[in-house]
């Protein structure tokens, strides 16, 4: 505040939530404008695309990563849009999300690459379940709630109230 920084928060909502709506309202209405997300959370990798970007502390301020398609790509072997799935399979302890008991990163990773998106890996699954390892399928099929319930908990919410007017970001004096 004491920069002249709007400070954009709504009680009860988490701050991802908030970031998601402004990159939402921005993809929108200014297509000229860049996004670029400041944080360790990696849930806003979801909202990467041409315009969005995410910058990630490694190890403190000295050493950032920064997030595209490309990087995402490289670092997880999935799309953005496929994190989402990913955190509903393997889960997240940091945001209280189970996901499927069992299933970590290097599954989780492998059957996105092979299925693309969680529908479709049950659907495949549950079709014929021997197109994964006989473990791997006891796992979704125990703990399809559970995915699935992850998903919705995952996905940030682009759609909050909030007044966001971007000439009121403009830096300013102290």
């Amino acid at each position: 505040k004491g920069f002249g920084f709007p400070i954009f928060q709504v009680e009860g909502v988490e701050a991802d939530d908030v970031i998601a709506t402004i990159v939402e309202k921005t993809s929108h209405s200014m297509k000229d404008i860049t996004d670029i997300i400041v944080t360790g959370d990696m849930d806003t990798l979801q909202l990467i695309d041409a315009r969005t970007s995410v910058n990630s502390m490694r190890k403190g301020v000295n050493d950032i990563v920064k997030y595209d398609a490309q990087a995402v790509k490289e670092r997880y072997g999935l799309t953005p849009e496929q994190m989402v799935d990913y955190k509903a399979l393997r889960g997240d302890v940091s945001d209280n999300i189970k996901g499927v008991p069992g299933i970590g990163e290097k599954t989780a990773v492998e059957l996105l690459q092979k299925f693309d998106t969680l529908e479709n890996v049950y659907q495949a699954v549950e079709k014929n379940s021997e197109v994964v390892k006989k473990t791997v399928a006891e796992k979704l099929l125990a703990h399809k709630k559970e995915a699935f319930q992850s998903k919705e908990l995952v996905i940030l919410k682009r759609d909050v109230v909030l007044d966001f007017n971007l000439e009121a970001c403009k830096v300013g004096e102290p």
